[in-house]
């Protein structure tokens, strides 16, 4: 059988994109408003699809501080359909809708931009092509240049995306005056030195990972447990697992997983991932959490957090919470690389079968367009 370590290679890639990407996205996340448009903002929403949607959950908490301002997160089928049209125009060029898509060519994101903007909203889109539908119908852009690679489910673009909303994030308080120059600047070299961390940790979290993958080569499903701004890792590594092993899998947070999952029948079969940085406020709601699954005898592991009796992958612990989500994700994509070599799983089933109307990405890129 042929080896496919494309995520892992990306996973990899990481410490360099990093440290590339913040030299051409920091200049261009001051640039892409100007201070009279950060001034007029009254309200954002954030809005994607798949791993651009992952990414704006993860760093909802961090643009509601950082800003000052109420931040929504709308996945794109409801910002396009079903939000009431009152979220927009209540203000002038109000609110700030800021889409994210590296391809622009999701008929969805498209579609929510232009009822946005049908509304009065400013639209800001997030987005590696310029000549896309996207890019024409949006009000700014914010263009992005990730340099190709060897293909595998999404984490290059994820980083980027996540790196881009974090850096508008601190632009937009900085020039509100949330915080100092200095203190932004220091989030900023924070970002930048998890490129260092992750690069120091990997070989670590790699090994680690290529024995936890031989005991949960057979696991019928996989849990992600993240509450706060690990919600939205929680949902990234969901999607991965699903695209990579085509396996069941699941994302909650702290709370509702004790309402719901704690009742899954298939205890030994189904592992539990839980992201448990001890700075989030819901930690010893987590520390519950990880007590129950562990009486459940549900297999466990947990990426971060203080050392606990169970299975732990340490990963870089940033200055700021908020750039944790950077790295956090990292041992899940290795783990599930090595899973899919041992069981001989291509990733999203190699487009082949009746899986082939994925291919070219036609189920998301050929949709009825309606403007509501």
């Amino acid at each position: 059988m042929e080896l496919n370590h494309g995520l892992i290679h990306q996973i990899y890639s990481l410490p360099e994109l990093i440290r590339r990407q913040y030299a051409d996205l920091e200049p261009k996340a001051r640039s892409v408003l100007d201070t009279p448009e950060i001034f007029g903002i009254q309200r954002i929403v954030l809005t994607g699809c798949g791993d651009s949607y992952a990414a704006g959950l993860s760093v909802r908490d961090t643009f509601a501080e950082l800003t000052g301002l109420p931040v929504d997160v709308m996945p794109a089928i409801e910002l396009s359909r079903t939000a009431h049209q009152s979220i927009f125009g209540f203000a002038p060029n109000n609110p700030l809708v800021i889409a994210v898509s590296n391809s622009g060519s999701v008929v969805r994101m498209n579609e929510a931009i232009q009822r946005a903007a049908q509304y009065g909203a400013f639209t800001l889109a997030v987005t590696g092509n310029r000549k896309s539908e996207l890019a024409r119908v949006s009000s700014r852009i914010f263009d992005l240049s990730i340099p190709p690679f060897e293909a595998a489910p999404g984490t290059r673009s994820y980083v980027v995306s996540l790196m881009s909303l974090l850096l508008l994030a601190i632009r937009i308080g900085e020039v509100r005056g949330k915080f100092t120059m200095d203190h932004a600047m220091d989030m900023r070299n924070d970002m930048l030195q998890q490129a260092d961390e992750l690069e120091q940790s990997l070989p670590e979290i790699d090994r680690q990972m290529k024995l936890l993958a031989a005991s949960w080569d057979r696991m019928d499903g996989f849990e992600f447990v993240g509450t706060g701004m690990e919600f939205g890792t929680a949902w990234y590594c969901h999607a991965k697992v699903l695209e990579q092993l085509g396996k069941y899998a699941s994302y909650k947070n702290s709370e509702d997983w004790l309402h719901t999952n704690l009742f899954l029948r298939n205890t030994e079969k189904t592992a539990v991932i839980v992201f448990a940085d001890q700075r989030n406020p819901a930690d010893s709601r987590t520390k519950e959490l990880i007590h129950y699954a562990v009486k459940l005898h549900r297999p466990v592991v947990v990426i971060g957090g203080e050392k606990m009796d169970v299975q732990q992958i340490n990963v870089p612990v940033s200055a700021y919470y908020s750039n944790s989500c950077l790295t956090q994700f990292a041992p899940v994509s290795i783990l599930l690389n090595y899973i899919a070599d041992l069981i001989g799983e291509k990733d999203g089933r190699g487009c082949e079968g009746v899986w082939k109307i994925a291919e070219g990405a036609g189920c998301i890129r050929n949709s009825k367009v309606e403007i509501i």
